[in-house]
């Protein structure tokens, strides 16, 4: 156990720096936690081994994908359903341009500028059409837009265009099998009872020490995750399905939502966001920029075309809509998924799925940076006072208290 405690001292003493690192520079600590990953594999590797991160480690696999799951949860969760409701065409067409534009066009590029295969060209336009929503959902949460009707529209974009790159990989890529419909049977049962079941059953159990509600949730996120991947899916969809549909029951509840905050940041996703950034070869890219460069150019191009117009369509200011694209801009989670799915199951081959991962890695950083550093929109940044007067922690009576009363 030697090895596991002091491999796990290493990636939190990463973690650490690069809070430290996002406090001292004024970026996300998601943003710096792929940097810091991405330097640390290179610099661990050419001192010692790049066996020595560990990335391939069992545990830290399961602390990384525990922490995608988790993260896109609550992403899912805070989606108010009242203004969703209210912005829903606005989501769904920022959310389809979002998606459409770089789908097509990075499609095209890859098979008519560089010569890939039509199959290599279609999974490099699905990988390139995504929205991360890990790395929006760590910037809302930064600057607090979570809890603005601005920062959960963009959200709800965001789970647009990520469902429509999990269909278009669904339907051009995998097989629609009896384990298809057996998953979209139970999901479809799931997410019309958790609604109903989660509410009552935390009235009568929840709000004692045992922190059941958090054992109930990460049973629903696993649960579905397993019948995911056994039906060759991903198991984070399951998981931002399930935020959405409980959005009014666990969304609104502030102090369980701050505690699955504190476990996710403090522990699980700085294992996703450091792993991500380890699969960045800098030798790679510096011998062949080419096509990574050629990928994120077109990605961000064709989303700035497809959304800017769309964002100022609905009357957004020249600074908050250029802020929102380039956030729509920014991929990771589902990026890497599509891109190891075609290493996987032999649609590309090595070199393209280290540029199609460096791409989509390389979108996780530079449109974030550029939006924070030059088109932040201050005028909706929350009041941080009247935000943690309504955050404060409300817990349920317990039964003894009630029948006090």
């Amino acid at each position: 156990m030697t090895g596991v405690w002091a491999l796990a001292a290493l990636w939190l003493g990463l973690a650490l720096i690069a809070s430290l690192l996002s406090i001292w520079l004024r970026i996300s600590t998601a943003l710096s936690e792929i940097v810091v990953g991405t330097i640390a594999q290179l610099v661990i590797g050419a001192a010692i081994g790049s066996a020595v991160l560990g990335t391939d480690e069992s545990w830290v696999k399961f602390l990384s994908g525990v922490g995608a799951i988790v993260l896109t949860f609550l992403a899912g969760a805070e989606l108010d359903p009242v203004v969703f409701k209210l912005k829903w065409k606005e989501a769904a067409v920022v959310g389809l341009a979002s998606f459409f534009f770089p789908f097509i066009g990075c499609t095209a590029a890859a098979h008519y500028l560089l010569g890939w295969d039509v199959m290599p060209s279609w999974l490099a336009g699905v990988a390139m059409s995504t929205t991360s929503v890990a790395v929006v959902y760590a910037v809302m949460i930064e600057f607090g837009f979570n809890t603005t009707e601005y920062g959960k529209t963009v959200l709800a974009a965001c789970f647009v265009t990520d469902l429509g790159t999990v269909v278009a990989l669904g339907l051009i890529f995998s097989p629609f099998t009896i384990k298809t419909l057996i998953f979209l049977g139970t999901g479809v049962v799931v997410f019309g009872v958790l609604p109903w079941l989660t509410p009552r059953f935390f009235r009568l159990y929840g709000g004692r020490p045992s922190e059941l509600e958090t054992k109930y949730l990460l049973l629903c996120l696993f649960g579905m995750g397993a019948l995911a991947t056994w039906a060759d899916s991903e198991a984070v969809l399951p998981a931002y399905l399930i935020g959405m549909v409980l959005a009014g029951t666990v969304g609104k509840d502030h102090a369980l939502v701050r505690r699955l905050r504190t476990l996710t940041f403090g522990l699980l996703t700085p294992f996703y966001f450091i792993r991500a950034g380890s699969f960045v070869s800098v030798p790679a890219l510096i011998t062949a920029p080419a096509a990574f460069v050629f990928f994120l150019v077109i990605k961000i191009a064709t989303k700035v075309v497809g959304v800017y117009p769309v964002t100022k369509y609905f009357g957004s200011p020249n600074r908050e809509a250029m802020y929102t694209t380039l956030l729509m801009s920014t991929g990771l989670t589902f990026g890497t998924i599509s891109s190891l799915f075609g290493l996987s199951h032999g649609i590309i081959n090595q070199g393209q799925y280290s540029a199609l991962v460096a791409a989509v890695i390389g979108s996780a950083v530079i449109p974030t940076v550029i939006a924070n550093a030059f088109y932040l929109p201050h005028h909706l940044l929350p009041d941080t006072n009247s935000q943690q007067a309504e955050e404060e922690p409300v817990r349920p009576l317990r039964p003894a208290a009630r029948r006090a009363e």
